[in-house]
């Protein structure tokens, strides 16, 4: 976890500089507080999932981008203790233009996204568990097996209202003009 804390912090700064944003720019296009930016900057603060995928659709990168470490092999993110870890499958394809992740969400745990950039599709495949998945207001629950498709630039949430771990696996296809 250190690794992909002090790679998020050094790439999180490069990134923002190489478009010559100060914090708060980072911050006004982010939806993300200059405080917050700067903590993570800092490598002061790791934050949620539904944090760093602000500051993804902010940047204009791919998610996975802040969490691939080079070298390593399967990165895991867990910024929440385990409520919920991400893990890359694949890094992103910039041909093919998606991120490939296994979540992991632990018995009552939730996660609030906000809209992703217009235009990207998230496909959800339940693997283990059961998982809940609201999509402009919507819940639907998804069992093992069970897979779901929507548009990604409208809020959503992930949850686990069962008493055991849900897995699943999101594809997450990114527009042409994104990233």
């Amino acid at each position: 976890m250190d690794d992909i804390a002090a790679w998020l912090s050094s790439t999180l700064k490069q990134l923002r500089q190489q478009r010559g944003w100060s914090l708060a720019q980072a911050a006004e296009k982010t939806g993300v507080s200059k405080a917050m930016l700067g903590q993570i900057e800092r490598n002061e603060s790791s934050p949620t999932v539904a944090t760093l995928w602000k500051i993804a659709t902010g940047l204009n990168v791919p998610l996975s981008r802040f969490i691939t470490t080079p070298g390593s092999e399967r990165p895991v993110y867990d910024a929440q203790q385990q409520a919920m870890v991400v893990t890359p499958l694949f890094p992103y394809d910039p041909v093919l233009r998606f991120d490939m992740f296994s979540i992991t969400l632990a018995p009552g745990a939730q996660s609030d996204s906000s809209p992703h950039e217009q235009g990207v599709i998230e496909h959800v495949i339940v693997l283990t568990g059961e998982l809940s998945l609201c999509v402009e207001g919507q819940w639907h629950t998804l069992s093992a097996g069970e897979a779901w498709r929507f548009i990604a630039d409208v809020p959503h949430s992930y949850a686990n209202h069962s008493a055991i771990t849900t897995v699943f696996q999101s594809l997450i296809h990114y527009p042409s003009s994104t990233v």
